[in-house]
């Protein structure tokens, strides 16, 4: 048990910090639904494409291809191994046909991928990077399935706590491209924002439908995430990790939790953090920007080719 976790024990919903992925969905029968999960090959995704197979679950394992997908969850039962390069457009709208062509119906899209902190600008179809890869690649992902979910339906959408050192502006609409300034970390902060701007606006037009739409933060991890982050700092995270970083199992858990738990039916909307709902900063719940967001998104896909 780490550190932080002690001084946190745990919240209302009876699972906390050191509750993990394993533990939240104990008890449950997952046979018969079915989930896609994109980056189902490593790290959080792996842990949560493993464990909600493992209760009886059908898991759409998307990665940047197949094959990595195929590898990484072999051993795991009744998993398709799909491609979804989020930063790929022809591959994200190939994901969304394969899975409609498919007629699969999902209980949940768990939309755990994405890329942190890169230390040079690096731009896709004209965007930034991490804006493209952790928000419009799931926002294309996302409006492309919403008809293939059930009718209890849940969009699980990763955020993080780093949604805080997104611009003061929030979005920074005028320079999505990052050719006015890049900071790698403002930048991971304002996709961040966007995931959960998304999953507010997303949970405001499935209103009345039984469907649901969440944001999280899932915990400070050491996983493959962090893979842009220099080395020497990467060691430093390695060295205190047991003492107050999640393991990847504690990381998964809040994703599982909101994904599956049977209190959560008409939740819609929040921000969860360790398996509980948790405040987000102030300008996350600013309805206009939401919809500013949406709206300039819609455009941006509509404009892709």
């Amino acid at each position: 048990m780490s550190i932080v976790g002690l001084i946190r024990g745990k919240g209302a919903s009876g699972f906390g910090y050191n509750s993990t992925a394993e533990e939240v969905t104990e008890g449950l029968d997952l046979k018969g639904k079915t989930y896609l999960v994109t980056g189902a090959n490593s790290g959080l995704g792996l842990e949560t494409t493993r464990v909600l197979a493992s209760r009886g679950a059908r898991i759409l394992a998307a990665a940047r291809t197949a094959e990595k997908a195929r590898e990484a969850t072999a051993r795991f039962g009744d998993v398709r191994p799909l491609e979804c390069e989020l930063s790929s457009l022809a591959s994200v709208r190939a994901c969304v046909d394969t899975v409609k062509r498919e007629g699969v119906s999902l209980d949940g899209i768990i939309c755990n991928a994405g890329i942190m902190a890169l230390p040079r600008l690096q731009t896709t179809h004209g965007l930034e990077l991490q804006f493209f890869t952790n928000h419009i690649g799931h926002f294309i992902l996302v409006t492309g399935l919403l008809d293939t979910l059930t009718a209890s339906g849940r969009v699980v959408m990763l955020s993080s706590d780093l949604h805080k050192s997104a611009p003061d502006v929030g979005i920074e609409f005028d320079n999505l491209s990052g050719a006015k300034g890049y900071n790698p970390w403002k930048a991971y902060g304002q996709s961040k924002l966007a995931n959960l701007l998304f999953a507010r606006a997303l949970a405001r037009r499935l209103k009345g439908t039984g469907k649901t739409a969440n944001a999280l933060h899932p915990g400070v991890i050491v996983t493959n995430l962090s893979r842009s982050i220099p080395a020497v700092a990467r060691g430093a995270m390695s060295i205190i990790s047991p003492l107050v970083l999640k393991s990847v199992g504690q990381g998964a858990a809040t994703q599982c939790y909101v994904a599956t738990n049977q209190t959560l039916g008409g939740v819609s909307g929040e921000y969860f953090a360790d398996c509980n709902v948790a405040r987000s900063s102030p300008i996350s719940y600013d309805t206009d920007l939401a919809e500013r967001l949406w709206v300039e998104s819609e455009r941006i896909v509509a404009g892709l080719n």
